[in-house]
């Protein structure tokens, strides 16, 4: 399966940014390359868990939407919701209204407060896991990994909910905690630069 495709700008990008015309910008300027931000990386970790049996699309055309239901991702802010915000969360159409969902959120806003508290940021904890580029398959080629499957556990272990091996795989990819971009794709090497530049979190 060609994992590249040549767009009407003549940029070859990975296959999957074909699939909608919102995709293009998103996978040029954000996926794939190193995040070291607390905010933008709890806001990823929830983002992926609500897109469980979705597609990304769907997500991305409310990422707004969520920002404003969850308080632009200040896990202090939404780790005091209530059962009433749960109830005014599940009558907004601008989310997906799915209890389960929403209660992980403030579930993994509370274990993320215990995060920082023990590992100092989210960002270190997770860019622990950063694998070996070299230990890597070819590109796009799995949907899970041994780094995946470790940072789910580590996270369950902390109580963290819908952080499958799955979900936190996409999470790896898009944070740039691995370059997935496919060869020939032309941001491939600009986020392996992005990666050899940014300073990991201690």
């Amino acid at each position: 399966m060609n994992k590249t495709v040549t767009s009407e700008d003549g940029l070859t990008r990975c296959a999957w940014s074909a699939s909608a015309p919102e995709f293009d910008a998103y996978h040029d300027a954000e996926w794939g390359y190193p995040v070291g931000d607390d905010i933008r990386l709890f806001e990823k970790i929830c983002l992926e868990s609500f897109q469980s049996g979705l597609s990304w699309r769907t997500i991305l055309a409310k990422r707004e939407n969520f920002r404003a239901a969850f308080c632009g991702f200040d896990w202090d802010k939404v780790a005091a919701f209530t059962e009433q915000d749960v109830e005014r969360l599940l009558q907004d159409a601008g989310i997906i209204r799915h209890r389960g969902k929403i209660e992980a959120v403030i579930n993994n806003a509370r274990r993320a407060q215990e995060l920082v508290e023990e590992a100092g940021s989210l960002a270190a904890f997770f860019w622990c896991y950063e694998p070996d580029p070299e230990t890597l398959p070819e590109p796009q080629t799995q949907s899970t990994s041994p780094a995946s499957v470790a940072l789910s556990k580590a996270l369950k272990k902390r109580g963290w909910k819908f952080v499958g091996p799955t979900t936190v795989f996409a999470f790896m990819q898009a944070m740039g905690l691995i370059n997935d971009h496919a060869q020939g794709c032309h941001c491939r090497q600009k986020a392996a630069r992005a990666r050899a530049q940014f300073q990991k979190p201690a």
